[in-house]
C-alpha cells in the first residue's frame, strides 16, 4: 500500500489493531456460544467480553514480539490475550484451526472494503449523471478507431459510462454477497471438535453467511471472483480515463481536467496543462487488475489447505481495495470538475467539411432507387475530395455539383441529410434506459 495513493477509512480497515480487533471478536463469539452448549464454562466468555468492555488498547507491539518466537500470529494473539484477560483465556480456540480465524476475519474485511467502494461507485454514479444531464444535447462528433465518424451528444458518452459503473455496482454487490461467509469448522472442515452452531453464532454476530462447506479454509473461488469484480472496475475507470485523456489533447481539446489556481503542469515548460489525474488514473487500474491473477491462482491449494495463498492475500486485500477506493474518489472529482467546450466540440464537429453526414445521404439515394453499390460509390468519390483537401472542401456543395447524384436527391432533398439534430432525435429515449 502506497500512502499517496491512500485514503484513511479504507486503510483503517486493514491496520494491524483493526485485524486483531476482528480476531478477538471471533475468539470471544466462539467461546460465548460453546459456553451455552455447555463445551466450555460461560465465566470464560464473560471475562472475555469483561476484559473487552474496558475498551483495551491492542499492544501490537507486543504479539509481535511473541510471534517472533512462536513463529505463529494466531498462536502469539491468543498468548497475549491469555496474558491480559488470565485463566478463563484456556477456553479461547476450542475445537478451532487458525484458518478459521484468519479466513473468517478476511470475509469481515473484504465485506467493509466492499461497503466502502459501493458508497464510493454511488457519488461516482451521481456526478456523472449531473453532468450526463448538464451535456444531453451538447453535440460532439462520434469516433471510431480514433477517426470521425457520425455526430453524439456528450451527454451520450456520460450516459454510457454511467450505464457501465452501474454494472459495475451490481458486480461488487453480488462480489460481496460471494465473499461474506464465515468458517468455524476446525482441521480439515469437519466439525470433528466443535459443533457447527458455533460457526453459525459467529456468522450471525458478524453479519456473515455459513459458508456452506470448508476444507481447512475457505474455497478460494470466492476471492478470486472478488478481485476479478475489482479488476473489471479498475478497466471502467481506465477506460472514462483514456477518454478524457484523448479529449484533452491539443490538437482535440473538447474536454480537460480542472486545472487549479497554481498548479504547474510541467517544470520546464510554463504553458503545458496536462492530464495528470487521469493518467494516474490508468496506471492504478494496471495495479487493481494486476491482483487478479494472484487471486485466480489461490483457488489451486493442495489437498484440505497450504498457505501458498496467504501471503498473496496479505498483499492483495489491502492493496488492491485502498487503491480502487481512491481511483474511484479520484475519478469522481475529475467528472464532478471536468472542464468541457461545447464550442471546441462544435469546431470539431464542423472540420471535416460535412463528412458526418455521409451515411444519410447513401441510406437516401437507396430509398431513391439507387443500388446499394452505386449509392456507396457515389457517396465515397465525393467525401474523399472533402478527405483529401482535409475539409477545406464541402460534401454537400460537391453533392449538389454532381448530376448522378442529383438525378435522384434535389437539392432540397440533400440539405434535409445534413440536419445535425437528426442524429439526436433518440437521445431522450436512451436517457429514459439508462436512467429510468
Amino acid at each position: 500500500m502506497v500512502p499517496r495513493y491512500a485514503r484513511p477509512d479504507m486503510t483503517a480497515i486493514w491496520e494491524p489493531e483493526a485485524r486483531y480487533r476482528i480476531w478477538f471478536e471471533i475468539e470471544a463469539h466462539a467461546t460465548e456460544k460453546l459456553g451455552e452448549l455447555g463445551v466450555v464454562p460461560k465465566s470464560a466468555a464473560k471475562a472475555l467480553w469483561d476484559w473487552w468492555a474496558t475498551d483495551p488498547k491492542i499492544d501490537v507491539e507486543a504479539i509481535d514480539a511473541i510471534e517472533a518466537v512462536t513463529k505463529h500470529d494466531v498462536i502469539a494473539f491468543l498468548t497475549w490475550v491469555a496474558e491480559q484477560v488470565g485463566d478463563e483465556a484456556r477456553f479461547m480456540h476450542q475445537g478451532m484451526t487458525s484458518s478459521d480465524v484468519l479466513d473468517t476475519t478476511l470475509a469481515v474485511q473484504l465485506a467493509r472494503a466492499s461497503d466502502i467502494l459501493l458508497a464510493d461507485l454511488d457519488q461516482l454514479l451521481a456526478a456523472i449523471r449531473r453532468r450526463a444531464e448538464e451535456h444531453k444535447y451538447t453535440p460532439t462528433i462520434g469516433r471510431s478507431h480514433g477517426i470521425h465518424a457520425e455526430p453524439v451528444t456528450f451527454g451520450l458518452k456520460l450516459a454510457q459510462a454511467y450505464a457501465e459503473f452501474a454494472r459495475c455496482r451490481q458486480r461488487l454487490v453480488a462480489a460481496r454477497e460471494e465473499i461474506a461467509t464465515c468458517a468455524i469448522s476446525g482441521a480439515v472442515g469437519t466439525f470433528a471438535n466443535v459443533d457447527p452452531r458455533v460457526e453459525e453464532h459467529v456468522a450471525e454476530r458478524l453479519g456473515l453467511k455459513v459458508e456452506p462447506i470448508s476444507t481447512q479454509v475457505i474455497p478460494r473461488d470466492r476471492h478470486a471472483m472478488f478481485f476479478a469484480t475489482l479488476a473489471v472496475i479498475a478497466g471502467s475507470i481506465e477506460r472514462v480515463a483514456v477518454e478524457v485523456r484523448h479529449l484533452q489533447r491539443t490538437e482535440v481539446l473538447e474536454a480537460e481536467e480542472y486545472f487549479s489556481p497554481g498548479q504547474k503542469g510541467s517544470s520546464a515548460m510554463p504553458h503545458k496543462r496536462n492530464p495528470i489525474l487521469t493518467e494516474n488514473l490508468t496506471g492504478q487500474a494496471r495495479m487493481i487488475r494486476a491482483y487478479a491473477l494472484p487471486a485466480l491462482e489461490n483457488v489451486a491449494l493442495w489437498h484440505e489447505r497450504d498457505i501458498s495463498h496467504s501471503s498473496v492475500e496479505r498483499f492483495i486485500g489491502p492493496d488492491a481495495t485502498i487503491t480502487l477506493d481512491f481511483a474511484l474518489a479520484r475519478l469522481t472529482g475529475v467528472i464532478d470538475k471536468l472542464l468541457v467546450y461545447p464550442e471546441r466540440m462544435r469546431k470539431n464537429l464542423d472540420r471535416m467539411g460535412g463528412l458526418v453526414h455521409s451515411q444519410r445521404v447513401l441510406l437516401a439515394l437507396t430509398q431513391a432507387g439507387v443500388s446499394r453499390e452505386d449509392a456507396y460509390r457515389l457517396v465515397q468519390r465525393n467525401a474523399m475530395k472533402v478527405w483529401e483537401s482535409d475539409g477545406a472542401l464541402s460534401l454537400l456543395d460537391l453533392l449538389k455539383a454532381d448530376a448522378e447524384v442529383t438525378a435522384a436527391l434535389s437539392e432540397a432533398e440533400l440539405e434535409e441529410k445534413f440536419d445535425l439534430d437528426y442524429h439526436f432525435k433518440e437521445v431522450d429515449r436512451i436517457f429514459a434506459r439508462v436512467f429510468g
